[in-house]
């Protein structure tokens, strides 16, 4: 693993996005972060039949993978150099069923909150019509990294 710069969360993650660099979690899930700015983050996922449950639709944990990505992504763009998060807490309202077929479901995520040791933020998920299918909220821990 090589070194990064000591420069904001914004930078590195704006760094990621352009070099096209994906967790190998969020890789697995076909999920990409594709833009950022200060207290917001907006991430991509494409499900697929493999992440299909016995009713043949898309798992749940799909959907709040999408919107954990997305809040924890936010809430990086609101921290200094060499400051981590993780989350402590996560709730998903799930909507409307997801499917197969919907070939491209956006997350945009919003901090709601910056506090010194705490952050919280909201997402909501969305396919290209701007249809909801779910949205959620979480709390993060910051801690030195």
């Amino acid at each position: 693993m090589t070194a990064v710069d000591p420069i904001t969360g914004l930078g590195h993650l704006r760094n990621l996005i352009e070099l096209k660099i994906d967790a190998p979690y969020l890789a697995l899930l076909k999920l990409n972060v594709v833009d950022a700015g200060d207290g917001w983050a907006k991430v991509e996922g494409n499900p697929h039949e493999a992440f299909n449950n016995h009713q043949q639709r898309i798992h749940g944990g799909f959907t709040a993978s999408l919107i954990d990505t997305a809040l924890g992504c936010a809430v990086m763009t609101k921290l200094p150099a060499k400051i981590g998060y993780g989350t402590i807490e996560l709730k998903v309202n799930f909507v409307r069923k997801i499917s197969p077929e919907t070939v491209k479901f956006t997350a945009h995520a919003t901090v709601l909150h910056a506090g010194r040791t705490m952050l919280t933020a909201e997402a909501k998920v969305v396919d290209d019509a701007g249809l909801l299918y779910a949205h959620g909220s979480g709390t993060f821990l910051v801690y030195p990294i």
